[in-house]
């Protein structure tokens, strides 16, 4: 399991308690560069399908947001990184985990 800062380990429990709260598959938290937090479950409708860190990227971009710092993802499915990448650049660095909130290494 991979060490994390405990700002990073802060975004970790709010994508767990997020999936929690809303029984989502996939759970995503980020911080932007003013340090605001974001956090989302996966959105799955009949016309709107959203990942958790589709979703933290347009929380961010709608709140006037410059770019990001830290990005947490937990969930089982393979993650899509093209929105938040396209946003805070592709060095962004997001921690990957399962639903327990393990991060990988």
């Amino acid at each position: 399991m991979a060490e994390l800062s405990p700002e990073d380990q802060k975004l970790v429990t709010l994508a767990r308690a997020t999936m929690a709260r809303t029984g989502a598959p996939e759970g995503a938290a980020v911080r932007d560069l003013d340090g605001r937090t974001y956090a989302a479950g996966s959105v799955a409708l009949e016309h709107l399908r959203l990942s958790a860190l589709d979703v933290c990227v347009a929380m961010a971009v709608s709140s006037g947001s410059r770019g990001l710092e830290a990005a947490v993802r937990l969930g089982d499915a393979e993650p899509d990184l093209l929105a938040v990448h396209e946003f805070a650049g592709p060095d962004l660095v997001v921690h990957l985990g399962d639903v327990r909130g393990r991060i990988a290494d």
